[in-house]
């Protein structure tokens, strides 16, 4: 069905503690397996990266969810986390989409990556898909096009509430506030009550608020891909 959509490059975190907490912090694996399992599931191949390569961090390690305890049992999904990609080093050329996991780790590299720009500006800009999920659209944050505008200036999106971030009690602890910094940014940004799903698709930006978004945000890239292809 979708032999011929180049692959989905999904970027994790490398960043392993929360701000001064001394707390591990990571990807959050729901926000990986979820889509993965979507992406798999339209036999669209995918690549996993992340800001410094070999095994990225890990929070919510949460196997009662069947969909990661399914992934961390299957060894092609466990060799790839364990070797993931340096980020810098990838041609985006050779991808459809980029999709961003999210996991509080997020908001300490992702903003200020070289490579997360420039992988953001080249797939977008060539046509391909940009999409996150939860504290993934940190990756957003500073990413601009060609002439210099941000990315999310005038788009619709979804990302993880100032209101969720309260109540997980880590507004003093994360480095900002990322609904906040994304509308400074110029990000027409529409949240849902906390913790429930919200997935937005303004053209090839694709966005979703928490974990709870992270299937349909899956979801709305493989659409997105498989009208195209």
């Amino acid at each position: 069905m979708a032999n011929n959509i180049k692959p989905i490059l999904c970027v994790v975190t490398s960043h392993p503690i929360r701000g001064d907490t001394g707390e591990p912090t990571g990807f959050a694996m729901v926000e990986l397996t979820h889509p993965l399992d979507v992406f798999r599931a339209a036999g669209i191949p995918t690549e996993i990266a992340s800001i410094r390569g070999g095994h990225p961090p890990i929070d919510f390690f949460d196997l009662t969810d069947p969909v990661n305890a399914r992934f961390w049992k299957d060894r092609e999904f466990r060799d790839a986390l364990a070797h993931s990609l340096i980020l810098d080093e990838l041609d985006p050329s050779r991808y459809s989409a980029v999709f961003f996991a999210g996991g509080h780790g997020t908001m300490w590299d992702f903003a200020d990556s070289p490579a997360v720009q420039r992988v953001i500006r080249d797939i977008y800009e060539t046509g391909g898909i940009v999409s996150a999920v939860c504290h993934g659209p940190a990756a957003l944050v500073n990413a601009t096009l060609s002439d210099g505008s941000y990315l999310v200036a005038g788009k619709k999106l979804a990302a993880f509430t100032d209101e969720e971030e309260a109540e997980v009690k880590y507004t003093e602890v994360v480095p900002y506030l990322l609904a906040t910094t994304l509308k400074e940014r110029g990000a027409l940004h529409e949240p849902a009550p906390n913790w429930t799903e919200k997935v937005v698709v303004d053209g090839r930006l694709i966005t979703g608020q928490n974990p709870a978004s992270a299937h349909g945000v899956g979801q709305a890239i493989v659409d997105q891909l498989t009208q195209k292809s």
